[in-house]
């Protein structure tokens, strides 16, 4: 018997399938064959009569949209295949992203305050053989996610809107003017936020294998010695299966959690998550300085979180809007998630509405509430650089010692610089900066990364770089444009603010 095997076997709830369940899910995504779900249809005949502005299918993540548009006074059901309830892991964010909850009316400050279950300071970001360096209130938030969505789902039903629990989403009908859901509920747009195995969203990218993985294994427990610090991106080990290991920690409500997770491409041979965790059980106790048999596991954490350079996702249906994880809103460095669609959240509320009052619910205006954005596009380089590829040999230490010179003059370029980074948001200023200094300081580093990367990915990745630039000149630009655009019709004032808000959160004007 593995490791694994003998420590999940004895917890409680069928953690050992679920992970071989997830393997088995995997293991499909890197296949040659993925299977395509054929749960959109469209009908060229009128619908009539819709009782609903917007269905949102998905509940977890779904609330929080659900319940912003259902108190702008929007008609919206939530529709969720089990029980609307929140999972016993907090949530990590950092403090000033949670704001958006107060701005939109969803929470009172009383009510913020006690959604937070955790806070910690500092936290380390470190890498093998190179200078730790710690920062301060980034990612430092653990959300209670059991009262966060509770009080979120009575917000939502005090404004109207209606939830239907064990109801999984079927099939959609999309007809031109509206959708049928399941058969039974008519709605003007459809929200799918299912999360990454979407069936919407497999069905639109028909059958494309991710062109990245993050696979992500780790604990909650009790026994550790007494750390009020967390770390937020470690490395204390050099290559090992192809892989290049990072670590997160922090400490949690019962206990402290401890991460592992590693980049990867979504070739069949490379490693599965239960042969992961089996590295994780290997290197944890070195890492967090104390013995196995000294701890005591309360949960076990594991997952996969595909990333496609085709994002966000545009669905080719009117009437029909990812968003979250089904969108692929977030950057192939981040697990997406709570902190993806917080981030998002009041561009798509406010962009939602508009869209429902003047009526533009085509593809084409749908398409502008998930727009290209080059502060996340950028990042598919830095992804490469964390990690290898299948065949291609490296130093063991290259990636260590890339990553170390990089967050080494971004912390002497400061808090403007690091923190962003470190909340998945790319600016052009910082970057430049970043990449000046590196290039002009830790020169070999730089050079050996381009066979790595190679040169079509580096090609690639300057168009978006120039872009970025481009965007965060748009946005400066932009509050100009307001008291022009106010005089607008409904119609050309959606696209206008569609426009600025890509232009901001494609630059991270929004930080």
């Amino acid at each position: 018997m593995s490791l694994t095997e003998d420590i999940l076997s004895q917890l409680p709830g069928e953690i050992l399938p679920g992970l071989r369940r997830a393997d088995a899910l995997l293991a499909s995504l890197r296949g040659e064959n993925i299977p395509i779900p054929e749960v959109v249809q469209e009908n060229s005949q009128l619908l009539g009569d819709v009782e609903w502005d917007v269905v949102v299918c998905g509940g977890t993540l779904g609330i929080l949209i659900a319940a912003a548009l259902a108190y702008r006074g929007v008609r919206v059901a939530l529709l969720e295949r089990g029980i609307l309830r929140g999972r016993e892991q907090e949530w990590n964010i950092s403090r000033h992203e949670l704001r958006v909850f107060v701005e939109l009316g969803l929470l009172n400050e009383a009510e913020l305050e006690t959604a937070i279950a955790t806070e910690y300071n500092p936290a380390r970001v470190a890498f093998h053989e190179g200078t730790e360096i710690w920062v301060e209130d980034v990612l430092n938030i653990g959300v209670n996610p059991v009262y966060l969505l509770e009080t979120l789902k009575q917000k939502f039903l005090a404004a109207g809107g209606k939830l239907f629990e064990n109801t999984p989403f079927q099939a959609a009908v999309v007809h031109p003017d509206g959708v049928i859901v399941n058969n039974q509920f008519k709605t003007r747009l459809l929200i799918d936020a299912m999360g990454h195995f979407s069936p919407i969203s497999q069905q639109a990218r028909n059958g494309k294998k991710p062109d990245a993985l993050c696979l992500v294994v780790g604990t909650c427990a009790t026994g550790f010695p007494e750390n009020r610090t967390g770390d937020l991106l470690l490395s204390n080990t050099s290559l090992q299966n192809q892989c290049q290991y990072f670590w997160e920690a922090f400490p949690a409500q019962d206990g402290r959690t401890t991460y592992m997770f590693t980049y990867m491409d979504a070739s069949p041979q490379r490693l599965n998550l239960e042969a992961l965790f089996e590295d994780y059980w290997r290197l944890m106790p070195d890492y967090q300085g104390v013995k196995l048999n000294q701890l005591e596991i309360k949960r076990a954490l594991f997952g996969f979180f595909p990333s496609y350079r085709q994002s966000p996702l545009q669905t080719p249906w009117q009437r029909i809007l990812a968003v979250g994880d089904s969108s692929g809103s977030q950057s192939p460095l981040s697990f997406g998630g709570f902190g993806a669609m917080v981030r998002h959240l009041h561009r798509l509320t406010v962009g939602v509405d508009e869209a429902l009052q003047a009526d533009e619910l085509s593809v084409k205006a749908l398409s502008l509430l998930q727009p290209y954005q080059p502060n996340l596009t950028v990042t598919w380089l830095f992804q490469k650089a964390m990690s290898v590829s299948e065949n291609q040999e490296i130093h063991p230490q290259q990636i260590n010692q890339l990553l170390s010179a990089v967050f080494v003059e971004m912390q002497k370029l400061g808090e403007p610089v690091i923190k962003p980074f470190l909340q998945d948001v790319i600016q052009f200023s910082g970057l430049t900066q970043t990449l000046v200094k590196t290039g002009l300081l830790h020169p070999l580093e730089v050079i050996k990364v381009v066979p790595q990367v190679g040169l079509f990915a580096l090609s690639d990745w300057t168009i978006h770089y120039s872009n970025l630039g481009i965007y965060s000149a748009l946005s400066l630009f932009s509050p100009a444009l307001e008291p022009w655009i106010k005089k607008m019709s409904a119609s050309p004032q959606y696209y206008w603010h569609r426009w600025v808000d890509s232009w901001k959160y494609g630059s991270g004007g929004d930080y």
